[in-house]
């Protein structure tokens, strides 16, 4: 019997298996190592400029000062790997297991990050500016003093992470969750965060000068000491969010929901609250001066020694409320049911 073609076919050769393997300061300049086990190998200070590393596993290793110019890294396994200070500007990564990598310092800036795993990533003072992160998992990592101006985070979660510090400036958060994150003196001015989760976040001092916050869930989020400098907050959810002695000057909180909120001692001077929901909020000796409340609810709001001067109240409901020490001098009251 004369053996056919394929009884003949010889199975290739298995990828040799690079764990563990000591290549430190090689040259693999366009080396071709794609879907290569590479774990827990030592590539300090490796080139590995224009080198191939799609589907590789780099779980654990060592590329900390690399040079990673062209290289090619989309659906690399790089779960542990320490890329501390590594050049990834630019670098194709969509889908990349970066589960708890360290990329402290790391260069990211403009890199495609879609669709990746960097949960739990080490990410503190990384740069990233420009980065598309849509869709990608940053749940618990760390991104304090990251660089994140101008980055497309659309629909990332960014739950329990740490952006303390970071700067967002114009980034695109529209439809992320960062729910329970840390948030503290972040800078967030002009930042679309339409429908974000940002419940039980920790806003602490942060600015959200001139941010996009339509419709975003901000329940029981600290807010304290925050910029909020001509934000939109229309329809945004504040229930039980703690505002006391935020600048809200110009805010547009039409149709908001503040339930509960901790609002006082706040400037809200000039703030549209057309249709505001604010049963059981504190506004004790809050600054409402000019402010549009018409149709407000402002059922049992503490109003105490807050300034209302030339605000407009017509149509709004302030039954049960403390106004105790309020000053109302020039504000429309009508059809107000007190």
């Amino acid at each position: 019997m004369i053996p056919t073609m394929t009884e003949d076919r010889v199975a290739p050769a298995p990828p040799p298996d690079l764990s563990g393997a000591d290549l430190a300061d090689a040259d693999l300049t366009g080396v071709d190592l794609e879907g290569r086990n590479l774990s827990g190998a030592d590539l300090t200070g490796a080139n590995l400029t224009g080198a191939n590393l799609r589907n590789t596993n780099l779980t654990d290793a060592d590329l900390s000062d690399a040079t990673l110019s062209g290289t090619e890294l989309a659906g690399a396994n790089l779960t542990g790997t320490d890329l501390s200070n590594a050049n990834l500007r630019e670098r194709n990564l969509t889908f990349a297991e970066l589960t708890g990598a360290n990329l402290v310092d790391a260069d990211l800036a403009r890199a495609n990050l879609s669709g990746a795993d960097l949960s739990g990533a080490n990410l503190k003072h990384a740069r990233m500016e420009g980065a598309n992160l849509i869709g990608a998992n940053l749940s618990k990592a760390d991104l304090s003093h990251a660089n994140l101006v101008a980055a497309n985070l659309t629909g990332a979660n960014l739950s329990d992470a740490d952006l303390s510090d970071a700067d967002l400036g114009r980034a695109n958060l529209s439809d992320a969750d960062l729910s329970g994150a840390n948030l503290t003196d972040a800078n967030l001015g002009r930042v679309d965060l339409t429908e974000v989760i940002l419940s039980g976040a920790d806003l602490t001092g942060a600015n959200l000068g001139r941010s996009k916050l339509t419709d975003a869930d901000l329940s029981d989020a600290n807010l304290g000491k925050a910029n909020l400098n001509e934000a939109d907050l229309c329809g945004a959810v504040l229930a039980n969010a703690n505002l006391g002695d935020v600048n809200l000057t110009d805010v547009d909180l039409s149709g908001a929901d503040l339930t509960g909120a901790d609002l006082s001692g706040a400037d809200l001077t000039g703030a549209d609250l057309t249709g505001t929901i604010l049963p059981d909020a504190d506004l004790g000796k809050a600054n409402l001066t000019e402010a549009s409340l018409t149709d407000a609810d402002l059922t049992d709001v503490n109003l105490g020694k807050a300034k209302l001067n030339d605000a407009e109240l017509s149509g709004a409901d302030l039954s049960g409320a403390n106004l105790h020490g309020a000053d109302l001098s020039g504000a429309d009251v009508t059809d107000v049911t007190w």
